[in-house]
């Protein structure tokens, strides 16, 4: 097959005018590619999490994220909850207890007593990986607390695994004093290093800044528009091949 005459406007062939084309096209089209796994990259690597400890409900079976805080919730004889401390960025990544929510097994040497309520406490304290510099997290532990019949989580807590500490919003900062500082901090994703938490910050969700944003990455608003300038730049390029 013979090649294709030359474009009598431009002396050039349709074939290399094509290629000269997807050249420019094939290049901007990989730097917005390049641009975005960067940047989507880096948002990933900047995910900022939560140093604090989670409150567990046991099923029977299986721990599940309890949707009120220790001091509200009032559990019934027989009942186990946990306690984890842990880095997480939100509930739905909250690491469990380690232990299975096992009531007959951690109350088997406290026996049942008039007036009183049984409830199962799992207490794990986390890793090493997870405890703020300088510490190191106690061994994991369970107790049985026997309490009033209208005591809460925390007051069952409380007998059982004192001293206790709090912010001023009523947090759970420490558990027998572990840990000794910080109280549900911001921890940076790509360092690991804590950064200062407000003393007032509030108590029950501690997986969201203060002006809601969920932080560590760029917007969507940021990627859109870098999408934008180069598809501009692409169109520019092919307007400029159809005038020559």
């Amino acid at each position: 097959m013979s090649p294709a005459p030359p474009d009598e406007a431009t002396g050039v062939s349709p074939v290399r005018a094509a290629a000269r084309l997807r050249a420019p096209l094939v290049a901007l089209l990989a730097a917005l590619v390049t641009a975005s796994a960067v940047l989507l990259g880096a948002g990933s690597a900047q995910a900022a999490g939560y140093r604090y400890w989670s409150f567990w409900e046991g099923n029977g079976k299986n721990w599940e994220y309890a949707t009120q805080g220790p001091s509200l919730l009032r559990p019934d004889d027989g009942t186990v909850q946990g306690f984890r401390f842990a880095v997480s960025e939100d509930s739905g990544d909250a690491d469990r207890p380690r232990r299975a929510p096992d009531f007959g097994a951690i109350c088997a040497d406290t026996p049942a007593e008039d007036g009183k309520k049984r409830v199962a406490l799992v207490i794990d304290p986390g890793t090493t990986a997870d405890a703020p510099d300088g510490e190191k997290p106690p061994a994991l532990r369970t107790v049985c607390a026997r309490v009033a019949p209208d005591a809460s989580s925390a007051e069952a807590l409380a007998a059982v695994a004192k001293p206790l500490r709090y912010d001023d919003s009523a947090m759970l900062c420490a558990i027998s004093g572990y840990p000794r500082t910080g109280c549900g901090e911001q921890v940076s994703g790509d360092t690991g290093s804590a950064k200062p938490s407000e003393p007032t910050k509030t108590v029950e969700d501690p997986d969201e800044d203060a002006d809601g944003g969920s932080g560590g990455g760029p917007s969507a608003g940021l990627l859109v528009g870098l999408g934008a300038v180069l598809l501009l730049g692409i169109a520019a390029v092919v307007q400029a091949r159809r005038r020559r």
